[in-house]
């Protein structure tokens, strides 16, 4: 599957839903395409941003995705 920058993803193991912010090459991938991904976790009560890399081939496009969600405390 090809993705884009800002399709909503998850790990096909599941996981929180992320972001594509990017999509490129990582010297760890061997010159193989990686998606650059963003998400949010709630630590003590304060959202924290979390960035990881991953290859395409180990994601699943969200396709109910609900949007920007308000977060609440």
């Amino acid at each position: 599957m090809e993705f884009k920058i800002g399709d909503v993803v998850q790990l096909k193991s599941g996981g929180p839903e992320m972001t594509i912010e990017e999509i490129g090459e990582h010297q760890l991938s061997g010159g193989k395409a990686v998606c650059f991904c963003v998400w949010f976790e709630v630590v003590a009560k304060q959202r924290v941003v979390k960035r990881d890399t991953f290859r395409p081939e180990v994601l699943k496009a969200v396709e109910d995705h609900p949007g920007p969600s308000v977060w609440q405390f």
